[in-house]
């Protein structure tokens, strides 16, 4: 079809008009907003001078005009270099004050910022500045690293909507803004959203007609309690830890040989499961083996260190590859479990957060006692599927204290874990980062910005684990609530949860993330109080509806006024298309497989050596297993994961993109695991005695989740119709022809073909992937 080129300008024009009146509408309504009544440096005034005036007036010395810091207090309140008897800052005192004068001026000669760096203020910032310096200028130490303190619940007008505390926050910021919260979703899309966020799978048939069927006041409450109780909990849970401690099946750079950290996996699952509190569950992996009385089990939990990279190549640098690997272990507590850009302080200074490059290297020096070395052997046999040092797990040790491994054989079975040397190895502040330039000797310590490492703690990673769980660290506990409220909402109250530092987003409702933070350290760091905490507050029931004036007002729900909707993560697209066909091998645990894939990738992009040259694809109940169990070799992680932006688990990673391209439909249409189960799903439903309208019924359900309306089944059972009218003997086999799965005997095959393109088009919905 030919589209008239005036049409595509008419459809451009239409496109620029609303996005110019959606920028006006949010210009307005960012204009008419109230000052508040206590104006804050970190949440009203450092906003405004980062985007608007620290370019020239930050830390960044050599970009610095005028010798004037407007970051520092004592900068700020000096006498002007240029202009001795002038203050940038007058506390009290906005009209002898430089910083108003300049930013409230008309003078094109005087006014801040300067017309050439198309930066203005609007009328509201410049309020907001004069009324803090009226208030007395007062600089405030970054929240993120002031302890939190549990506030007082809001008082809210619509009393009846809270279920619990949260529900106070959120209530009170949506009335600030004149918005009211949606009402609950309709209990199918309820349950599948629950079902996605607890176990990673869709609610069974059989859920979903009990909580149909429960007219109770605490029906939803029952629901969670089962899905907290389901297995697939602590395989759900995990994924994200994987990603935060990048975890994967090889040992990545240009050789990538395997290696065998899955039983690690294992153990995260299990603790999960058995709802390990949360400062227990790090301590054990940073540092597990310097425990009193250490256990196998702990000393497996400490794998955590060691999923990263290490390569098997000749020709390399010991000692280079050994700080990399104490490097990416320094790196990872700072993203994954303080949620700061630590690693900008490995080379020098850090430019925007108080810290210096020696407090780097104090914090590098608890991961820099490890018995290990920078390569200790070329890829080859088993020897080299873990490096030193290393455990081993042996058949006796799954009969006791590791039942929870899921060893299927006898080979011998290792695992990279930590192991301090005798001797302290000392650690030198490196030049420019560079291993080969040491620098002033250093030894172990902690952000001081953050909180002072008490000298009573053991100065290893024992003690580290002790300042990480100390009440005054603050953010510890901020940070993994912050992590959990991303998994069930889309997004953080502070939206980049691996940086809560200067140039990271503020949080969208601090008094919150304080609440929960606070009160998650109150009852024990208990992590399954917390889930069912988040997930049985209004806030997290409410309908995903979108009206016009909500999209307006708030287009990216930071106030959560609906409920969340986005894509589901690659891992789960896999799980639902699984567990809807009832293929899903539901075994927990175990080494991870090598599903369906596109030939070539791997021998495309390898050095011809190891186990990991070639790929030999799994057959039988492994091809079905769970994604979290799909091998991840890194420099070709598995094609189908990577388009729905799963991570290669190179580095740490705390959120994952979300993107929408044109090549994750094509892998809903194409991908041999979602035509196979659309082929065993419609040949059971084949083997059922029912109409053919019941049968694309009962598939919609399990896929979806929810009974299709009469429209719906209309056109799905037409299109069944005209397949099986359009279907020749050659095509009916080229439709089959997908996927190991038995075909059963004496099926009508040019039924079965059109039933199954009727379960892929059900596969393909928007809605099928998309917790709503």
């Amino acid at each position: 079809m030919r589209i008239s080129p005036y049409y595509l300008l008419a459809v451009i024009a239409g496109f620029v008009w609303y996005m110019q009146s959606c920028a006006t509408s949010s210009a307005n309504h960012s204009g008419s907003e109230a000052i508040p009544e206590v104006v804050s440096y970190n949440f009203d005034i450092r906003p405004i001078l980062s985007d608007k005036c620290l370019a020239c007036h930050g830390p960044d010395a050599n970009k610095r005009e005028a010798g004037l810091r407007l970051d520092m207090a004592e900068s700020a309140y000096k006498a002007l270099k240029e202009h001795p008897s002038a203050h940038a800052l007058v506390p009290g005192k906005p009209e002898l004050s430089e910083v108003f004068l300049r930013i409230s001026s008309t003078d094109t000669a005087m006014m801040m910022p300067p017309p050439s760096s198309n930066l203005k203020l609007s009328a509201r910032e410049i309020k907001l500045i004069e009324k803090w310096i009226q208030q007395g200028a007062t600089y405030e130490k970054h929240w993120a690293f002031v302890a939190p303190k549990k506030p007082a619940l809001p008082t809210v007008k619509e009393t009846d909507w809270p279920k619990n505390e949260i529900d106070y926050f959120i209530l009170q910021k949506q009335e600030e803004k004149g918005l009211k919260p949606n009402d609950e979703a309709d209990k199918e899309r309820l349950l599948k959203r629950l079902s996605f966020d607890l176990v990673g799978l869709p609610p069974s048939l059989q859920l979903m007609d009990s909580f149909l069927a429960d007219k109770s006041a605490n029906a939803y409450e029952k629901a969670v309690d089962q899905l907290l109780k389901n297995p697939a909990y602590g395989e759900k849970m995990a994924l994200h830890w994987l990603d935060l401690a990048r975890y994967a099946d090889s040992h990545g750079y240009q050789d990538d040989g395997y290696r065998t950290q899955w039983p690690w996996r294992d153990w995260v699952i299990h603790a999960f499961n058995k709802n390990m509190h949360y400062n227990d569950f790090v301590t054990w992996q940073l540092a597990g083996d310097l425990m009193p009385n250490s256990t196998k089990e702990q000393l497996l939990a400490t794998g955590f260190n060691r999923n990263h990279k290490i390569t098997e190549e000749g020709g390399t640098i010991p000692e280079e590859y050994r700080t990399m690997y104490v490097t990416d272990r320094t790196d990872l507590l700072g993203k994954g479990l303080l949620g700061v850009t630590i690693e900008c302080a490995h080379c020098h200074d850090h430019k925007y957060d108080p810290f210096p490059q020696k407090e780097y290297y104090q914090l590098f020096a608890f991961f820099n006692n490890v018995k290990e070395v920078g390569i200790e052997s070329v890829i080859g046999g088993p020897d080299t599927y873990a490096k030193k040092p290393l455990m081993e797990i042996c058949d006796e040790d799954i009969q006791s204290i590791l039942s929870f491994v899921n060893k299927r054989d006898t080979n011998r079975l290792i695992v990279s874990v930590m192991g301090d040397l005798d001797t302290t190895r000392k650690t030198f502040l490196l030049k420019r980062g560079a291993y080969d330039a040491p620098g002033e000797e250093v030894q172990v310590g902690t952000p001081t910005a953050i909180l002072p490492f008490n000298p009573s703690y053991p100065k290893n990673r024992l003690g580290l684990s002790k300042w990480m769980f100390d009440k005054k660290n603050p953010l510890t506990a901020r940070v993994y609530v912050n992590h959990l409220w991303q998994e069930f909402f889309g997004k953080g109250i502070v939206k980049t949860s691996g940086d809560f530092g200067m140039q990271g987003d503020l949080p969208t409702h601090p008094a919150l993330l304080d609440w929960l933070a606070v009160d998650f350290m109150e009852h024990g760091w208990d992590i399954k109080r917390l889930v069912k905490q988040m997930v049985t507050s209004a806030t997290y029931r409410q309908s995903a509806v979108i009206t016009p004036e909500k999209l307006a007002t708030d287009p990216d729900n930071v106030l959560l006024a609906r409920g969340p909707r986005y894509r589901i993560q690659a891992e789960f697209i896999k799980d639902l298309v699984l567990s809807s066909s009832g293929l899903l091998n539901p075994t927990i645990g175990g080494p991870s497989v090598k599903p369906y894939q596109p030939a070539g990738l791997w021998e495309g992009a390898t050095s011809g050596r190891g186990l990991l040259s070639a790929y030999n694809q799994d057959h039988g109940s492994s091809l079905y297993r769970r994604g979290i169990y799909t091998l991840i070799k890194r420099t070709v992680p598995p094609p189908s994961m990577a388009i729905f932006d799963a991570s290669n688990r190179d580095l740490c990673e705390v959120r994952r993109l979300k993107t929408n391209t044109p090549l994750q439909a094509l892998v809903m249409l194409n991908d041999p695991t979602v035509l196979e189960a659309s082929r065993v799903l419609a040949a059971r439903l084949l083997q059922e005695n029912s109409a053919v309208n019941d049968k694309i019924s009962k598939a919609f359900r399990l896929i979806v989740s929810r009974q299709p309306n009469k429209k719906e089944t209309e056109l799905l059972t037409a299109y069944y119709e005209k397949e099986l009218k359009k279907l020749t003997p050659a095509s009916t086999e080229r439709s089959l022809a997908v996927g190991e799965y038995l075909i059963p005997a004496r099926i009508d095959k040019k039924k079965l073909a059109a039933l199954m393109r009727v379960v892929t088009t059900i596969y393909n919905l928007e809605e099928t992937i998309t917790k709503s």
